[in-house]
């Protein structure tokens, strides 16, 4: 004698926030910024072998203002910095960033005064994908993981706080070339 036998056949019982986010699950749009070689794996994973088309997310924006989702493949350079910060702020909210590759991530084997040690010194990151370069199955499984934080998200002004301290985590993060233990 449950809340679900009085209702009848064909009504759906969820929240508001469930909806929303099974909404941008289900449609989250990438913007292109493909730097090196893992621009190469992220445009095999959108191709006919892989099909990004099966997750809502078949078209690579080329506008940051149609683009939900940045996919950061490759290393960026001390130049280029302020560009992805620029496309970041130009997006609209929510969004997310996804650092595809370990140069992405930590700098990987570039570790000189020309490239940015993690592009969460830049962007707050969401989703890190380890490799060099990853694999079109791993870009996948990371873009499913994503879509288990985004279920999983907050709405409002729980959204924003929580975007406020990660930010700030990020641009106060110690640069990798003072941290001292495995990395030295």
């Amino acid at each position: 004698m449950g809340l679900e036998e009085k209702i009848p056949g064909g009504v759906l019982l969820t929240t508001v926030e469930k909806l929303v986010n099974w909404t941008r699950k289900s449609s989250l749009w990438p913007a292109t910024f493909g730097l090196a070689c893992c621009a190469i794996e992220m445009m095999a994973t959108g191709a006919g072998r892989y099909d990004l088309a099966r997750f809502g997310m078949e078209v690579f924006r080329a506008s940051p203002r149609q683009a939900d989702l940045m996919i950061v493949a490759g290393r960026v350079s001390q130049k280029m910095a302020p560009v992805l910060r620029q496309i970041y702020d130009q997006m609209p909210e929510p969004r997310w960033v996804l650092a595809m590759g370990v140069c992405a991530s930590s700098g990987g084997m570039f570790n000189n005064y020309a490239i940015v040690q993690g592009v969460d010194h830049v962007v707050p990151v969401d989703m890190y994908l380890p490799g060099c370069p990853p694999r079109p199955e791993m870009l996948i499984d990371a873009i499913l993981k994503l879509h288990d934080q985004v279920q999983a998200g907050k709405m409002g002004a729980n959204r924003r706080a929580q975007i406020a301290e990660l930010e700030s985590e990020a641009l106060t993060a110690l640069p990798t070339s003072e941290m001292r233990g495995q990395l030295r």
